[in-house]
Formats: structure tokens, C-alpha cells, sequence
């Protein structure tokens, strides 16, 4: 019996809005000039959580590429806190999220393409798949918690799902 797979969305704000922030500087967002004219400011994209006694950290993570077609198995989640990714490498990566609060089942999941410049934060108690960096190593801009208290959940899904293609 094959694997259930998942089909790739396009990351937008409006279908990613369930699970958290897109990180993009559009036209759509508020944006103004600084610096003596010199700078476009895109303001305030992402709602950071450090959660109850944390405190906002700033992190570098390298993620080795991974091999098409891939299983999604797992799933983690970050009870107390966002986590945020920016890529400063320019690829495109894939995310693979599902709502809040109970652990989801293989249904729940949805997979998005994220393009090169758009970044996401994950809110506080989303249940996201590990960094999925596609054909080549990529370093990310990491945003997250330092704290008291346990702050990463992870689950082995009952049923998992193969991704065949970005």
C-alpha cells in the first residue's frame, strides 16, 4: 500500500493565516520610508510570542536539503512561543503545518511552497514539520524562545504523508 501524499499550496497570508504570519515585504503590508528617504520600511509582519518568562531570540539554522520524494512522519510544536523562519539564502523551502491544540492526524496536514523571500512564523502551538530546505543547504533567520519550561512538543503521526513535488 502506498503513502498518501500531499499537494503544495501557495503560501498567501489568507491561507496561511490559521497557522500564523507570511514574512514579505508587498505592497499589501504597511510600509513607509525612513532614513532620509533612503530605506522602505515593511512594519511589523509577524506577531512574536516569546510567552510567559521568555524572552525573544535571534538564531541562525542551517537545514541540509531534503530528497523528493520525502515522508512526513513527525510533527513538533512549540507550546509556549512563535518560532519564525526567514530565509537569507533567496530558495524555495516547504512547510508542512497543521492547526493548533490536539495532535493532528494525517488530514490535518497542509503542505505550502514558500518562495525564496517570504518568511513564516509559526503562532504559538502550531504543529509544523521540521525545516524542509529543497535542493541545496539553506541558512534561515530564526526567531524564537529562550525560557523556563519545556517549549518543543513532538509527535509521530499515525499515518504519515509523502511529499512528491514542490
Amino acid at each position: 500500500m502506498s503513502t498518501p501524499y500531499l499537494t503544495a499550496e501557495t503560501l498567501t497570508r489568507a491561507g496561511f493565516a490559521s497557522f500564523g504570519d507570511v514574512i514579505e515585504a508587498t505592497d499589501d503590508v504597511n510600509h513607509f520610508t525612513i532614513n532620509d528617504d533612503n530605506t522602505e520600511r515593511y512594519h511589523d509582519l509577524a506577531n512574536i510570542e516569546p510567552g510567559e518568562q521568555g524572552r525573544a531570540i535571534v538564531s541562525i539554522f542551517r537545514g541540509q536539503p531534503r530528497t523528493l520524494p520525502f515522508t512526513v512522519s513527525m510533527m513538533e510544536r512549540h507550546p509556549h512561543a512563535s518560532q519564525a523562519f526567514i530565509p537569507l539564502n533567496g530558495r524555495p523551502y516547504l512547510v508542512v503545518v497543521a492547526p493548533a491544540g490536539d495532535p493532528p492526524g494525517p488530514n490535518d496536514l497542509r503542505l505550502f511552497l514558500c518562495r525564496g523571500d517570504q518568511g513564516v512564523n509559526y503562532a504559538k502551538g502550531v504543529w509544523h514539520h521540521p525545516l524542509l530546505a529543497l535542493d541545496e543547504v539553506a541558512d534561515f533567520l530564526v526567531i524564537d524562545r529562550s525560557g523556563p519550561g519545556d517549549n518543543c512538543d513532538v509527535i509521530t503521526l499515525t499515518e504519515s504523508r509523502q511529499i512528491t513535488s514542490p
